[in-house]
C-alpha cells in the first residue's frame, strides 16, 4: 500500500508538536495555587494555597473525626460566609494527610493559623475558637463585617 504524499509531512509535523510538549511549554501551563470559592471552606490536601485576593487565610488544621475540630467546622463556613470577601478558609485533615501538620509545625488539632495575604503568619489557637473571639481577631486586623 502507498502512503499518501500528504500523510508523511503531518506524521512528521505531529511528531514534533509531540515532542514539544515534553518542553518548557509545561511548565507556564503549571496551575496556580488553590484558592478558596468565595463564601465557602476550601477542604484541601494541597500545599499550594494562593492567599492573594484575601486579606487573611485562616487554616483549621484538625481532623473529621476528632469533637473539638467538628465543632470547629460551622464556625469555619459561617466565617467563610460572613466575610467572602476578606477571608479565605482552608481546611486541612492532618489524620488523613501529616504534610500540613508538619509544614505548620502543630502538636495538638484543633489548631487555627491566620495568614496576611503575602502567606505571613500573624496569630495561632490551639482548640476550640470560639466565634465571637474569631470574628474580634478578624476585626481587629481591619476586616469589616
Amino acid at each position: 500500500m502507498k502512503t499518501p504524499s500528504v500523510f508523511v509531512p503531518a506524521l512528521i509535523l505531529g511528531l514534533f508538536a509531540a515532542a514539544a510538549c515534553g518542553g518548557k511549554s509545561q511548565a507556564a501551563a503549571r496551575p496556580e495555587g488553590v484558592k478558596a470559592p468565595k463564601g465557602q471552606v476550601l477542604v484541601t490536601n494541597s500545599l499550594d494555597v494562593d492567599f492573594s485576593g484575601y486579606k487573611v487565610t485562616f487554616i483549621e488544621l484538625g481532623a473529621d473525626r476528632c469533637i473539638p475540630c467538628k465543632q470547629m467546622q460551622p464556625i469555619m463556613k459561617e466565617v467563610a460566609a460572613e466575610f467572602p470577601q476578606d477571608v479565605q478558609v482552608v481546611f486541612y485533615d492532618v489524620w488523613k494527610d501529616p504534610t500540613p501538620a508538619e509544614k505548620y509545625g502543630i502538636q495538638l488539632i484543633p489548631t487555627q493559623v491566620f495568614l496576611d495575604a503575602k502567606g505571613k503568619e500573624f496569630h495561632r489557637h490551639v482548640g476550640l475558637y470560639p466565634k465571637e473571639e474569631l470574628v474580634a481577631l478578624l476585626v481587629g486586623k481591619g476586616i469589616k463585617k
